[in-house]
C-alpha cells in the first residue's frame, strides 16, 4: 500500500478511518499456534451479508494490511451495489507468506474466525488462495463461498472474473472509438495470474495485439508461448504506445508517476483500487483524455459467480448471462460520467449510494 495512504490511516486514527470511509466492524484475529495473523472488515451490510474474498499477502507493516483490507471491503460495497447483488462489502486479508504459513490448522483457524461472524462476512478465494483452500475453511464454517464443483460449489471465478473485464472493455472501446471491436487493438495486460491469462485468451481470439508483463517472469514465457503474444518489462508496460492499458495485478498502478507515462485511450482491467487517488488521479486520466472503465464495476464477475453459489443452485450459464450485463451498466456509467462532467468513478459510486440508500429506506420501513 502506498505511503500516502499510510498516512491518512494513521493520521485519522482507527476508530477516524471507520468513520470516514463508513465502516460498520473490523475484526483482528491472532493464533500463536498456526502463525495466523488476520483482519476481516465488513464494511457495509445494507443489501446484505458482507461477502468478500480472503487475500493473503507477505505486507511490509500491520499497518499496511489495515489500510488494504479496508480499501477493499469498501470497493466490494460498491461492487455488489452496483451489479445488482444483495450482498454487503466485506473483505479479509491474512498476513505472510502463503508459501510457508498456509496448512489445514492454518486455514481451518482462520475459519473459526469466520464462522465467529454468525453469517455477517462470507468468505471467498482472492490473491494466494485457492478452491483447495476454501475447502479447509468450509471444514470450520459453513459462511464460505468459492468451493470446488464437486461439492457444489461454482469453482474458479476467474473465467467469470475476466470474462466480465472484457465486456467492460469492449464497452469503453465502443464509448471511445465508436465500435467495440478489439480486433487490431493494441492491448497491454499487468498481470497475467488466473484473470489475466483468461482476459489475454478472450484478446487473442478477437484478434487484439496483445503485450504483457508480471511478476513472475517464467509465467510470463509460458504465457506468451502459448497465446502467441509480446512479453515486456514490469516498467516496460507503461510506456507502450497501445489503444488500453488494462492492469489486473495489484492496485494504484494508476499514480502520478504512471499517468504521465500511459499513451493509452482506455483503461479497463481486473485489479482491485486501481486509482491510487479516487477524486485527483480520475480527472488527471479526464485531462489526459483516457476513458477509465470503473474497477469495481467491470471486475465484479467474481462476485457474481460466488453470490449465486451463496444463493443455491448454482448455474454456469446463468452467472456467465449476469456478468454479460456489465456491457450495458458501464456504457451507462460512461455516459454519465461525460454528462456529469464528473469522472466515471464518480458516476459509478453515485449510482451505488443511490441504491444503498434506496433498499435502506426499504428495510427501515419494515
Amino acid at each position: 500500500m502506498e505511503v500516502k495512504e499510510l498516512e491518512k490511516v494513521q493520521a485519522a486514527g482507527i476508530f477516524g478511518t471507520l468513520s470516514q470511509l463508513g465502516h460498520e466492524q473490523v475484526v483482528f484475529c491472532h493464533d500463536e499456534s498456526t502463525g495466523l495473523k488476520a483482519i476481516i472488515a465488513i464494511h457495509n451490510t445494507v443489501l446484505g451479508p458482507a461477502l468478500g474474498g480472503t487475500r493473503m499477502w507477505n505486507y511490509t507493516s500491520e499497518q499496511e494490511a489495515l489500510t488494504d483490507v479496508l480499501r477493499l471491503s469498501r470497493g466490494m460495497t460498491y461492487k455488489a451495489a452496483i451489479s445488482g447483488l444483495n450482498l454487503g462489502g466485506g473483505k479479509a486479508v491474512i498476513i505472510g507468506d502463503a508459501k510457508k504459513l498456509k496448512s489445514e490448522a492454518f486455514l481451518r483457524r482462520f475459519g473459526k474466525f469466520v464462522n465467529s461472524l454468525n453469517g455477517k462476512y462470507i468468505t471467498a478465494e482472492d490473491v494466494n488462495m485457492k478452491t483447495s483452500d476454501m475447502e479447509y475453511i468450509h471444514m470450520e464454517t459453513k459462511h464460505v463461498t468459492g468451493l470446488p464443483e464437486s461439492m457444489g460449489g461454482g469453482g474458479d471465478p476467474s473465467p467469470v472474473t475476466a470474462f466480465g473485464v472484457y465486456m467492460g472493455m469492449k464497452a469503453t472501446t465502443k464509448k471511445v472509438f465508436g465500435n467495440d471491436s478489439l480486433a487490431g487493438k493494441r492491448v497491454a495486460v499487468q498481470g497475467v495470474g488466473q484473470v489475466g491469462m483468461h482476459l489475454v485468451e478472450h484478446l487473442v481470439k478477437e484478434n487484439a495485439q496483445v503485450f504483457i508483463t508480471d511478476l513472475f517472469e517464467d509465467k510470463v514465457a509460458a504465457i506468451a508461448k502459448q497465446y502467441g503474444v509480446t512479453a515486456v518489462g514490469q516498467d516496460e508496460i507503461y510506456d507502450l504506445d497501445v489503444d488500453i492499458y488494462a492492469p489486473c495485478a495489484l492496485g494504484a498502478t494508476i499514480n502520478d508517476n504512471t499517468i504521465s507515462r500511459l499513451k493509452c485511450s482506455v483503461i479497463a482491467g481486473a485489479a482491485n483500487n486501481q486509482l491510487k487517488d479516487e477524486v485527483k488521479h480520475g480527472y488527471m486520466l479526464i485531462d489526459r483524455s483516457i476513458t477509465y472503465a470503473p474497477d469495481f464495476l467491470i471486475n465484479a464477475g467474481g462476485l457474481i459467480n460466488v453470490y449465486n453459489e451463496y444463493q443455491g443452485h448454482y448455474n454456469r450459464k446463468r452467472v456467465f448471462e449476469q456478468a454479460e450485463k456489465i456491457y450495458d451498466t458501464c456504457l451507462n456509467i460512461l455516459s454519465l460520467s461525460e454528462n456529469e462532467g464528473i469522472t466515471s468513478q464518480e458516476a459509478a459510486i453515485r449510482l451505488c449510494e443511490q441504491r444503498i440508500a434506496q433498499i435502506g429506506k426499504v428495510r427501515m420501513s419494515r
